[in-house]
């Protein structure tokens, strides 16, 4: 099982990035997703999950209206959309596989906002 997390880096508060975690060796398209998150000095926190079709979206109060996720099941690829980043969006940011009572995750991707 792998799921390679891209697309993080540094950007200004405001700013937009697109996270992706390309996902492997098991059945992507029956697995829950979900993208976590942990900051300098934070716990890990819920951001996003999704349901196995895509038709279900919860979003952690902190990124509602700001961040988007969705599934690709025939690219095997999970996103997150962040838009109008700010300071405390700062962490590490994590790709989560709930398959078949298994938990699978990333190594995660760094995201950094600031100016």
């Amino acid at each position: 099982v792998q799921l390679v997390e891209s697309g993080g880096g540094l950007v200004q508060p405001g700013g937009s990035l697109r996270l992706s975690c390309a996902a492997s060796g098991f059945t992507f398209s029956r697995s829950l997703m979900r993208w976590y998150r942990k900051g300098p000095g934070k716990e890990r926190e819920l951001v996003a999950e999704i349901t196995r079709t895509g038709g279900g979206k919860n979003y952690a109060d902190s990124v509602k209206g700001g961040f988007t996720i969705s599934r690709d099941n025939f690219k095997n690829t999970l996103y997150l959309q962040m838009n109008s980043l700010k300071s405390e969006d700062t962490a590490v940011y994590y790709c989560n596989a709930d398959w078949s009572g298994h938990v699978y995750w990333g190594q995660g991707t760094q995201v950094t906002v600031s100016s």
